[in-house]
Parts: structure tokens; C-alpha cells; sequence
């Protein structure tokens, strides 16, 4: 009730959050960080700890409703403002099965960026995917290095954990969902009977099964703005400015210097300066776009758009994603699952969450346990996971097609052949993420003008030797295995086996039937990374160094998804409060004599 009516209460009284227009001009600033998010969140935080300096932070969003703040409303808010509502271009053989053939890209649009929409699910990552970033050539990434980071940022309740492993007193709330139906009891059970360990998936060992984490505070959302903003908002340092679209670096083209940006707020451009850095996190779409915009980019492509050409960096051309499959479905015959018209005319759910912060509207889009696992087809010989499940009480008929089907762009047709039969029925689905795709796609620019969106290419499933199709259907044979337990069949869980529209000739449980049904109705889960890679000065395909400097610029830095260097055993949420955590110590050692440690939870 307390988040509540701060909540309430913040949006009645806005402190530095909406300034008059024409009051930037003429205010000096050090540091003008563009984007709300999760890094762009904790490094305005972070570098407002140092009293004298002035930090601008920029946001083309505004501040979010308190809706926003209850999980079991996240679908709903995909269809606002909060969201820029960006599609994936049309892709052959692919997305066959989604409305025009075009899969929604969800980012966020909000102070606080997309963690004001996102599904708040709270993974690290595994430590061989931080090494790799090292040994790729990106000195102070290894896992030794950044685990500090992501221990200061938290504030943890998880029930089962691994204490070295886990923080209390950090800004960002992570802690167990307080909703849980019956039946994430019975996937926990089935899971252990195929021999998973149950594990604090953010602790030592990730492979296993657990109940899932979230970013959550007493059963509301816990966003960047909450975390980040919402503390230091009256720190006279520290200026933050919403509905300001910027729409350009200012680099000076003899020096190659970043002193400012421009920006679009009531309809009339601005100027402001900044005397030390530009630091982008906009995110894995709109810093690579602004860079582009600004004369940094692939040099063909900006001299087509008659975009002048500062610095010739390869900015949007490799983008990695993670792709799910949303056809694994099976029926139970007792109502352990979720039934959407259920909780919403139970009163008491709504009296729960208000006095407890506990009930069904705590549940973070349906998803209620995570687990990880090598598939038997996995081409390396370290020990992390390739695959992760995403278990849930229910389906995209959970709500009679009003929001989960929308939210993926199913096609009505395939909607009402594969999920309105069961709209009455008790099931539940699994999601299978591949973690680590062959796979990967590009964005560009539409043209010059800011206010167009950027293309993006997803070139899903298109690696040479099809590894991200094998990978699935290696993925989909062990939820079936899942199934198959004692523990399932105790309610004689069925696979839905309905032909998916357009897999018809195929033989229902082949390779083929999966790998067509892939084709038909896979989706994103909207974890795109590396648009502005990060890697040393020899990788052809970087942009920034490991310090986040973009290379031939100086005073400007990336730092949010878009500097991600390979795929993730993650959601991309908590990788990126580590960046901007991360990033932060790199630019206090850069401009003063800052100790890091001073500052690292012990």
C-alpha cells in the first residue's frame, strides 16, 4: 500500500521531473545522459553521488500511470504510450503464423524505459557468458569482475539462495513472486524427477529448476525509475527532463568531440551542452539510431541517406535475439491452473495486493518458474545452459484471447484452432528460450528523419547449418519428457495435439511438423543486444571499447543493451542494471580520483 501511494502521490508532485521548457539553455551541465532505463537509471543515480557535478537526464517518455506498477496488468500496458510499438520487418519463412507476418519489438517508452513494461523476470546470466565477453578481448567483463556489480544494485528476499551470492541494502527489490498456483508445485516436482537440482539460479549453479525471481517490491513492480530515480529525485544536481526527444549528438566534426545534443520537447528543437560526456542508453533500437543520426555509422548507409560521415563504425549490424516457441501446450484435468476470469471476479484478489502485496495480480505475465538446461545437442563442452523453460499456469488462453494472443500477434485464425478450444479447459505451457542463437539480425535507418522509426531484421532461424531449429525441437522433446512424470500424469497431462494451421501435412510430432510450427508461431521475448557491440579496436564488428567509448569520438559513450557482445544466458533486464552500474565506475575514474572500491558491495 506504502509503493501505492508514493506512487499516487509522485505523480501529484513531480519534484525534477517535468522542468519548463527554455529553462536547459542556459544551465550548465557535465553529463547528459539520454534514456530512463535500467542503465540509464543507476548511472544518473550513481554519478549524482559527486556534489559538483550537474547531470542532465533526458527521457522522450513520460512518467508512468501507478497501473503500470501491478504485474498481472503487464500485457495490457504493451498497447499504450509506454510502448514505441515497434514490428520487425517481414521475414521469409517466418513468423507465418503471426498477424501481416510481423512480430510486435516491444521497448519501453516511460520514464524508466522498459522496465516499466517489461515482465520483470530477474536473471544474471551464467558465468561463462561474462568470461566470454573477457576473452573476447574486453579486459574488467569476466564474471569475477562484474558480480560486484550486480550484488551492489540489489536488495534480495529470495527464500532459497545462495547467501555469497546474494545483497541486501542495494536500491533494485528482487525477490520471489507471491503468487504461485498449484500447478508450478507440480512442474517443480516433475523437473526433479528428470534429475534437475532445484538451484538459486542467480547463485553458484545455474542449471536446474527454481521458482522464478522478479524485480518486485511487496508484489508491485520494481522499476528503474522506482529503484534508480524515485530516491534521488531531490538531489539539486540532478535534472530530469521527460518528453524530450532528442534527435541528434552534437559532435564537433574537426575535434570529433561529443559537447551536446539536440532535442525535440513541445514541438521546439533545444540545444544543451555538456562539458564532459554524452552517454547513450537508449537502448538496443535508439542508441544505435542516434549514432547513426549523428554521423556514426556503416559508411555505405549513411551516405545513401545523406547522413554526413563523422566516424565509420558497423553500428546495427549484428543483433542478437531471443526467440520462444509458443505452441507447447497440455491439458491436466483438475483446475490447478490459472484461470483469468476467475481471479479477476474474485474481490479478494484485489484486497490482497492492496493490504499484503500478495495474489494472483502479483504473477508476472503467467511465467511462475524458470529452468535451465544443455540440450543433448549443445556443440560445446562448458557446463551452462543453451535452453531455458519458462513455465507457466496457464496459456495464451489464459484471458480469452483479450491481451497474451495480441501481445504475440497471433494470427485470429491459428488463435481459434489452437487456443480458444480451450479457453475452459485446465492447461498449462511451457516457453523455450534459446539462449544462445546462431542466428542473428541487423537494424537501419528508415532515412534521415529522426522521427521515423529504424528497420529491424530479425533473420531468425536462418544459420547455415539450421543449429536454432535443432536446438528447439532438442528443447521441445524434454518438456515432453516433463510431462510424462509421475508427478504430471497424476493429472493425466496431455499434449494439445491440434495441427497448427499450415503444419497440416506434416506428421504431428516429427521434425518436421516442429520445425514447420516454429516457423509458424515463434516469437521474441524482446532481449535484442550488440547493436553497438562492445570489443577491442582489432573486432571488425565493434563499436565501443570495453571502457564503452565510442571509438573515434571522444566524450561519448554507449552504455546500455545495445554494448552487449554475445548472447546471454539471461533476460537482458539485470545485465543491463550491471552496466549501467559498471559503467558508472568507469566514468568517476575517468573524470576524478575515484577509488572503485570505496563504492563495490564486500
Amino acid at each position: 500500500m506504502d509503493d501505492l501511494e508514493n506512487l499516487i502521490q509522485m505523480n501529484e508532485n513531480t519534484g525534477h521531473y517535468n522542468i519548463k521548457p527554455g529553462t536547459l539553455e542556459n544551465k550548465k551541465y557535465d553529463f547528459i545522459i539520454v534514456g530512463s532505463g535500467s542503465a540509464g537509471s543507476v548511472i544518473a543515480n550513481r554519478l549524482s553521488e559527486i556534489p559538483n557535478w550537474n547531470i542532465l537526464l533526458l527521457e522522450t517518455g513520460e512518467e508512468a500511470t501507478p497501473l503500470t506498477d501491478i504485474p498481472g496488468l503487464a500485457p495490457f500496458f504493451l498497447f499504450t504510450q509506454y510502448n514505441w510499438g515497434y514490428l520487425m520487418e517481414k521475414q521469409d519463412n517466418f513468423c507465418l503464423g503471426l498477424t501481416d507476418q510481423r512480430m510486435h519489438w516491444p521497448r519501453g517508452r516511460a520514464l524508466g524505459g522498459t522496465t516499466i513494461i517489461n515482465y520483470m523476470i530477474h536473471v544474471r546470466g551464467n558465468k561463462h557468458d561474462y568470461d566470454r565477453w573477457a576473452s573476447f578481448g574486453n579486459p574488467g567483463w569476466s564474471y569475477e569482475d562484474v558480480l560486484p556489480y550486480f550484488l551492489k544494485s540489489e536488495d534480495a528476499s529470495v527464500r532459497i539462495n545462495d547467501p555469497p551470492y546474494r545483497h541486501k541494502g542495494g536500491y533494485l527489490s528482487v525477490g520471489d513472486v507471491p503468487f504461485r498456483s498449484q500447478s508450478v508445485h507440480v512442474f517443480v516436482r516433475a523437473a526433479q524427477e528428470l534429475g534437475y537440482k532445484y538451484v538459486d539460479y542467480n547463485g553458484k549453479e545455474q542449471l536446474g529448476v527454481s521458482y522464478v525471481q522478479a524485480t518486485i517490491r511487496r508484489g508491485l513492480r520494481c522499476s528503474a525509475e522506482k529503484a534508480f530515480l524515485m530516491p534521488v529525485r531531490n538531489r539539486t544536481n540532478l535534472t530530469i527532463l521527460t518528453k524530450a526527444r532528442v534527435t541528434k549528438v552534437l559532435i564537433d566534426p574537426q575535434t570529433k568531440e561529443a559537447y551536446g545534443v539536440e532535442y525535440v520537447r513541445n514541438k521546439k528543437r533545444h540545444i544543451v551542452n555538456a562539458s564532459k560526456e554524452v552517454i547513450l542508453s537508449a537502448g538496443a533500437f535508439n542508441s544505435p539510431q542516434l549514432l547513426m543520426l549523428s554521423g556514426i555509422g556503416p559508411e555505405d548507409h549513411l551516405r545513401e541517406l545523406g547522413i554526413p560521415i563523422l566516424k565509420a563504425l558497423p553500428v546495427g549490424q549484428k543483433m542478437y535475439d531471443h526467440l520462444t516457441f509458443l505452441g507447447l501446450v497440455f491439458t491436466v484435468n483438475e483446475s490447478i491452473v490459472v484461470q483469468q476470469e476467475e481471479v479477476l471476479k474474485d474481490s479478494n484478489n484485489y484486497l490482497q495486493l492492496i493490504k499484503k502485496g500478495a495474489g494472483a495480480f502479483t504473477t508476472i505475465g503467467g511465467v511462475e518458474a524458470l529452468a535451465y538446461l544443455k540440450t543433448n545437442v549443445a556443440n560445446y563442452t562448458e557446463n551452462y545452459p543453451d535452453m531455458e523453460f519458462m513455465f507457466i499456469g496457464g496459456g495464451l488462453q489464459t484471458d480469452k484471447g483479450v491481451a497474451y494472443s495480441r501481445m504475440f500477434r497471433i494470427d485470429e485464425t491459428i488463435y481459434n484452432r489452437i487456443w480458444k478450444p480451450l479457453e475452459n479447459a485446465y492447461a498449462w505451457s511451457v516457453l523455450p528460450m534459446l539462449l544462445h542463437p546462431k542466428s542473428y539480425g541487423y537494424l537501419k535507418l528508415k532515412s534521415k528523419n529522426p522521427f521515423h522509426w529504424p528497420l529491424f531484421y530479425g533473420n531468425f532461424f536462418t544459420d547455415p547449418n539450421n543449429e536454432d531449429v535443432k536446438t528447439f525441437i532438442a528443447a521441445i522433446r524434454e518438456v515432453q519428457r516433463i510431462s510424462k512424470t509421475p508427478a504430471f500424469q497424476r493429472y493425466n497431462s496431455q499434449q494439445v495435439k491440434t495441427p497448427i494451421p499450415g503444419c497440416e501435412n506434416q506428421i504431428f510430432d516429427s521434425d518436421e511438423y516442429w520445425e514447420c510450427a516454429l516457423r509458424y508461431i515463434s516469437a521474441t521475448l524482446h532481449h535484442q543486444v550488440s547493436t553497438c557491440k562492445m570489443g577491442p579496436s582489432d573486432d571488425p564488428e565493434a563499436v565501443v571499447d570495453n571502457k564503452l567509448r565510442v571509438y573515434g569520438i571522444r566524450n561519448l559513450r554507449v552504455a546500455d543493451t545495445s554494448i552487449i557482445p554475445l548472447t546471454l544466458s539471461a533476460h537482458t533486464n539485470v545485465p543491463t542494471y550491471m552496466v549501467g552500474e559498471k559503467a558508472s565506475d568507469l566514468i568517476k575514474e575517468e573524470w576524478m580520483q575515484y577509488n572503485t572500491n570505496n563504492f563495490l558491495y564486500k
